[in-house]
């Protein structure tokens, strides 16, 4: 994901050299510089030396040793941490890089790499207007931002979007692999289903988002379509089914800010 915010910022406008990451994998350095063409550093000190902004793109469990080793650094020039680490909550975050700094929580998705992202933003009060518009700024250079209340609905929102690009690969894997047992060559379902679902998310892009409505607009009384929906509708309980797997997926955002977050500040 930070390299999906670098790539973002730099196809809007921002000089790579005002860029620098912090990377421990030489492998790994050695792509980033020549795919984004930024300063790559081994050490997060170096990368994070007098930077206005500071993106954590790192997973739950290697967030306390990151910013514990950015702390000193932190309390002598006043950065915004941007953290787009999964779960993990403000309070920990203060904790770890001290509780006078400001921090934005983002949750980015994946069609963020490909300047379609969904994020959901959540800030702290020590965040003036200031840092959330400059957090705004950094995330929208990959897709729509929404900006949520509470840490509790940014939960949701990883469950939504966050996670959400998997439910629609599923459902339209499974339309192609539907397709096939009907009758239909693999190829030809494959590729019908990937445009139907790409399709389907620029028509709902372009629109006043009304879904109940776009949905109606393909639905003819009596027809294929009407024939398909009372299949995965009621009759199968897919509302049901869909509030089950975002309670189950926002769940396990709670149970990461507690094994990785809350208890290593207690």
């Amino acid at each position: 994901m930070g390299r999906a915010l670098a790539g973002g910022l730099i196809r809007h406008g921002l000089p790579a050299s005002a860029l620098s990451i912090g990377e421990p994998a030489e492998a790994v350095r050695r792509a980033l510089a020549d795919d984004v063409g930024c300063v790559v550093c081994a050490d997060n000190l170096a990368a994070a030396a007098g930077a206005d902004v500071i993106v954590i793109a790192v997973k739950p469990q290697e967030a306390a040793g990151t910013l514990t080793r950015l702390a000193p650094a932190l309390r002598e020039h006043r950065a915004l941490i941007l953290s787009v680490v999964a779960g993990i909550r403000i309070r920990s975050l203060e904790a770890w890089c001290g509780a006078d700094v400001p921090v934005v929580r983002a949750m980015p998705n994946r069609p963020s790499l490909v300047g379609a992202g969904a994020t959901g933003l959540c800030g702290s009060a020590r965040a003036s207007a200031a840092d959330r518009e400059l957090a705004q700024d950094i995330v929208r250079a990959v897709g729509t931002v929404v900006w949520v209340r509470t840490e509790e609905e940014l939960d949701i929102v990883t469950a939504l979007s966050g996670s959400g690009p998997a439910y629609f690969f599923l459902l339209a894997e499974a339309m192609s692999s539907a397709a096939v047992k009907l009758g239909l060559d693999a190829a030809a379902a494959r590729t019908l289903a990937v445009a139907t679902l790409y399709g389907a998310g620029v028509l709902a892009h372009g629109s006043d988002a009304d879904l109940a409505r776009l949905r109606a607009e393909v639905t003819s009384k009596g027809g294929t379509t009407e024939a398909a929906l009372a299949v995965l509708g009621a009759a199968q309980g897919l509302p049901e089914l869909a509030e089950r797997a975002l309670a189950a997926a926002a769940q396990r955002g709670r149970e990461l800010a507690i094994r990785y977050g809350e208890e290593s500040v207690r």
